[in-house]
């Protein structure tokens, strides 16, 4: 353990590093500027689409960088030690809700408060007093209680991420004692169980349903939120691990093996499956039941003009993890693992794409250097909160009961 005392703790930001997020922000600042002049000012549909992109791309990776936190909180009820050499670039990922959680807070309140009843169709109430099916769901969709929910899930997302992060670095300049360690294990799991409840009740249930499946009001699914969670929580894991692989080649994390690399890997693998799985089952109970009122959501999307997306999510999110990491070699290859962890994050942005862009124009597939300029933005943003934060704290918490089986991890 004394060998700690020789590690690069402190992240200092390479120049190059600041310049690609910085570039990825401005790229998405001038798309924004550059899309609400040709779609806000076009007509009802170009407007619409102007504002399912901002939907989509802030709901993403909002869901992706508050993964990092689940992963936190997991792994902290699962007394899992292995985790530990690279926790604080989880930590710093998971703080990136802050900006990412305002953004999105914003974009919504616009879309609910501003009128956009072409994606939000319950928000008319026009429309709502003669249509018997929103009718009777007007007590969960109204713009009241999706404000007030999206204001507790975002601002209990930022609270508790705080309150587990500041836990983890109280004692980077404390050494605890075997009574002093249990008790700090003792509170980090009290903490990281309410997360984990408060994260069960949003990302795993009610929210989905709000922000993403109530663009489709007339249709629902009992997966839904479980398979947006399965989407958000294996491009969350390939963010993860792109940041490892890039601190490792930066020098830093020098705890951090391939051993390491290996569980990421899998957890990559396996969660790619679980991801089909719901994919699958959500789609063949529906397809199969052949009731109008549920084909009508994967009508465009597996026989019209988004057929390509939904074969292309499959390819991408299913069979290539399938196929590159069923070796266990691969799952131990940096140069493998990083171009898998970057293909899962852009394949599950194409997920969420097709989850939004159907309800804009069925008929039509109308992706645009608009959308890319826009994720851009959304990933030069998670770049600069993330060594913002990174580089304010020993990267290594030294003193923490369980930083040792890190250490020695052998998978």
């Amino acid at each position: 353990m004394s060998s700690i005392s020789h590690i690069k703790e402190h992240f200092q930001t390479p120049t190059r590093y600041k310049q690609w997020s910085l570039g990825l922000m401005t790229v998405g600042v001038l798309s924004l500027i550059i899309g609400f002049i040709v779609y806000h000012g076009g007509n009802d549909l170009s407007g619409t689409r102007f504002w399912a992109a901002l939907l989509q791309n802030s709901v993403y990776f909002l869901l992706i960088v508050n993964a990092a936190m689940f992963f936190y909180a997991a792994h902290t009820l699962g007394m899992a030690g292995w985790v530990m050499s690279f926790r604080r670039l989880t930590e710093a990922i998971s703080a990136c809700v802050i900006p990412l959680g305002v953004i999105c807070f914003v974009i919504l309140m616009c879309l609910v408060w501003g009128g956009h009843s072409a994606l939000y169709e319950w928000i008319d109430k026009d429309v709502v007093a003669k249509d018997e099916v929103l009718k009777g769901k007007s007590g969960f969709l109204n713009p009241t209680f999706f404000t007030i929910w999206t204001i507790l899930t975002i601002g209990l997302w930022t609270l508790l991420g705080m309150k587990l992060r500041n836990l983890s670095r109280s004692i980077d300049d404390t050494k605890l004692t075997v009574e002093e360690g249990k008790r700090y294990i003792f509170t980090n799991t009290v903490w990281a169980a309410i997360y984990i409840v408060w994260f069960a009740l949003t990302v795993a249930s009610v929210t989905p349903w709000l922000w993403l499946m109530s663009l489709n009001a007339h249709w629902f699914s009992t997966m839904y939120s479980w398979y947006t969670f399965a989407s958000t929580w294996v491009s969350g894991i390939a963010l993860m691990t792109i940041f490892i692989i890039y601190m490792k080649n930066q020098g830093y994390l020098e705890y951090t093996t391939e051993e390491h690399l290996h569980d990421m890997a899998k957890y990559q693998f396996a969660f790619s499956i679980f991801w089909c799985y719901l994919w699958f089952d959500q789609f063949m109970l529906i397809w199969y039941a052949n009731i109008s009122e549920e084909t009508v959501y994967f009508k465009p999307r597996f026989d019209g003009a988004y057929s390509g997306i939904f074969y292309l999510n499959f390819i991408i999110n299913f069979v290539a993890p399938l196929l590159i990491y069923m070796k266990r070699g691969s799952k131990r290859n940096w140069g493998t693992v990083t171009f898998m962890s970057v293909l899962l994050v852009f394949g599950h942005w194409l997920d969420f794409y097709q989850m939004v862009f159907p309800k804009v124009d069925p008929d039509h597939v109308m992706m645009s250097l608009f959308d890319f300029g826009i994720a851009l933005g959304f990933v030069g943003l998670i770049m600069w909160q993330t060594q913002r934060v990174l580089s304010k704290f020993p990267m290594l918490a030294r003193n923490h009961p369980f930083v040792k089986e890190s250490i020695i991890h052998h998978t």
